[in-house]
């Protein structure tokens, strides 16, 4: 397989980049401040990492607040800017109150959300407990309209802003194993459209962004990334490789910024075409999660 050209550099963990090349104007948030839930690793890591590159401060929350301090000194340290970190449970909105009016005592405005907390592993319908599926519907579909609902009421309906749901494109096929993430996603993607509807008069811009199969999250770790490019599977997508956490980041980046001025209610997908063309064989991924993949990948 070809290396794809244009590709930009990433690290496997959560680490910050060595090196980074601008293809946005380097301030094309300056003067911004942005929320992120999940922000202590992966792709909210590295989220936060280029939105701060570009001139924007952020607010990096999730429920352990080690992971997002110690996230917090890498971004700060690597970026100059400010970086906040603060601990929420996106389940429990009080907890997310506490959390904005912390956030807003210290940058006086939030201009971008970023709802990107989120869990999911490999199950089969048949073996998922009730508890199992409405911890995730909780934390993704509930967690996100939570945050969104928060940041209404306390900034953005009197000021306008931008809201960025990270989805997934799950339920374009009925992904196997992933009857309780699929349904999730879909209802945020939902929720997408509606709160673009009903927000738009209040300058509020919301999309969803779904990416495929990125390295270097826990999600292609606990999703079987590592089996699928042992078994040649990603030779199956049409840029016949994995993403990474830089080209999620430069997609939010453009869904965050003004380039999207006028781009509202919509779902950017950036998988490669994954969704297209990957398997989606029924017996072997139940072969897969029997033999353990959640723990081994």
């Amino acid at each position: 397989m070809a290396e794809a050209a244009g590709t930009p550099p990433d690290t496997d963990g959560d680490d910050c980049l060595r090196e980074y090349r601008h293809l946005f104007s380097p301030d094309i948030l300056a003067g911004r401040v942005a929320f992120i839930t999940g922000g202590g690793s992966g792709i909210g890591f590295r989220i936060a990492e280029i939105f701060m590159r570009h001139g924007c401060r952020t607010v990096i929350a999730s429920r352990n607040l080690q992971r997002v301090a110690e996230a917090s000194k890498k971004l700060v340290a690597a970026t100059g800017q400010q970086c906040l970190p603060l601990c929420l449970d996106v389940r429990q909105p009080q907890t997310i109150v506490a959390a904005v009016d912390e956030a807003l005592k210290e940058f006086e405005q939030i201009n971008i959300l970023v709802n990107n907390a989120a869990g999911n592993f490999l199950c089969p319908a048949s073996s998922l407990s009730f508890n199992a599926f409405k911890t995730v519907i909780d934390i993704d579909t509930i967690g996100t309209f939570n945050t969104s609902k928060v940041l209404f009421e306390k900034y953005f309906r009197d000021h306008g802003g931008v809201i960025v749901n990270i989805t997934a494109t799950l339920s374009y096929r009925g992904q196997a194993l992933q009857v309780h993430a699929g349904s999730a996603k879909a209802a945020i993607d939902a929720m997408t459209r509606h709160l673009a509807v009903e927000w738009g008069p209040n300058q509020i811009r919301v999309n969803s962004l779904a990416p495929g199969p990125i390295m270097g999250t826990e999600g292609y770790r606990r999703l079987g990334g590592k089996f699928a490019k042992e078994a040649n599977l990603l030779d199956t997508i049409p840029l016949q490789r994995a993403g990474n956490k830089t080209e999620i980041a430069h997609s939010a980046l453009f869904l965050a910024s003004p380039l999207s001025s006028y781009v509202t209610g919509t779902t950017l997908v950036v998988d490669g075409g994954s969704w297209l063309t990957s398997a989606n064989n029924f017996p072997a991924l139940l072969d897969f999660w029997a033999a353990g993949a959640n723990q081994t990948q």
